[in-house]
């Protein structure tokens, strides 16, 4: 297997996905180990800093990459799976920015109200007992959650020659924000241009469902993941796939036309995995999908309808590609 070790200098991060050149080119079946910075591209590095003037709108959520993936054409399916991420600091940091996260007024829900108070919290990571501390900033309340770290942003280059910001997600994936993005999982893009380019960031060392005040526990990450590629088959949205599920997630707004995006595409992913009619596929789906919302924050919101593999039938995706994924990551480990 092929190993290309990858740190940018801080001029080699992108803020899009599209209108960026690639870093390197890579062979499919390629494993890259990366190091990313966090979203806040290490300004807020202090529980006294304040959000608004420290961060610059242009430069947050930068991505390494992208990777020019060698005879990866538009249509094709590539194949992102994650051995292993670290956190690449002893700290993470999350904060309350004005007018943007779930329970605030943004530049779309305009309201008579004055912004949330702005503030930092830093969570210190204990490496063996394997968590990161929350500490509240009024009294003396803490308390060690378990270190669960996840890629809050995959993605490949838009199609069309699109440039959209890494805040951003979208069919390309982008700026996701879901938990479900941790080690184990196989994530699969349909390739939009040659060589797909793709990038990764967004590192969180925890983040709940929702990300709902708009930062997860954001910190430096040091990535491991297998890069293949299928040749056609691209599906329109994004597709998760572990040991134990098949998910989608669609990212829209409102929230319910992120459902709805989810919810369709997998009907049809169940309709070619089980050769069932759409209405059949539909009703199936009615009893048995998981709904975890991954994020209501970004400039869409992203939802993952999420399938229980052991309800139904054996079945192999993408033939059977996890599965070869998980052995060539366990012989890495």
């Amino acid at each position: 297997m092929d190993v290309l070790d990858f740190a940018p200098e801080r001029d080699q991060f992108v803020y899009t996905f599209g209108g960026s050149q690639p870093v390197a080119t890579i062979r499919p079946g390629t494993a890259l180990r990366l190091w990313s910075e966090d979203a806040f591209n290490n300004a807020i590095t202090s529980a006294m800093d304040v959000p608004s003037s420290r961060l610059d709108p242009r430069f947050l959520n930068p991505q390494t990459g992208p990777f020019f993936v060698d005879g990866a054409e538009p249509g094709d399916t590539l194949a992102i799976h994650i051995v292993d991420l670290s956190p690449a600091r002893s700290w993470g940091a999350s904060a309350t920015i004005p007018f943007f996260g779930g329970l605030t007024m943004t530049d779309r829900t305009s309201l008579l109200h004055d912004a949330l108070p702005e503030a930092a919290w830093i969570y210190e990571i204990d490496s063996a007992a394997q968590t990161v501390g929350f500490q509240a900033r009024h009294g003396d309340f803490e308390l060690a959650l378990p270190l669960e770290p996840m890629l809050g942003t995959v993605g490949v280059a838009p199609a069309g020659g699109e440039v959209h910001s890494s805040l951003t997600p979208e069919r390309f994936g982008g700026n996701m924000d879901t938990p479900e993005m941790k080690v184990g999982a196989t994530a699969y893009f349909r390739v939009n241009v040659d060589g797909a380019l793709f990038s990764l960031g967004d590192g969180h060392y925890r983040q709940g469902e929702g990300e709902a005040c708009g930062t997860a526990v954001e910190g430096a990450m040091n990535s491991t993941v297998i890069v293949d590629l299928i040749k056609g088959g691209g599906p329109a949205w994004p597709r998760l796939e572990t040991d134990d599920h098949w998910m989608i997630v669609g990212s829209s707004r409102p929230m319910e036309d992120s459902w709805r995006i989810s919810q369709v595409q997998m009907i049809g992913w169940l309709g070619e995995l089980f050769e069932l009619e759409t209405m059949d596929a539909y009703q199936l789906l009615t009893q048995i999908s998981l709904v975890p919302v991954a994020n209501v924050v970004d400039t869409n919101y992203s939802v993952v309808t999420k399938i229980a593999k052991s309800l139904l039938p054996e079945r192999s995706a993408f033939g059977g590609l996890h599965a070869d994924l998980r052995d060539r990551a366990r012989s890495m480990m």
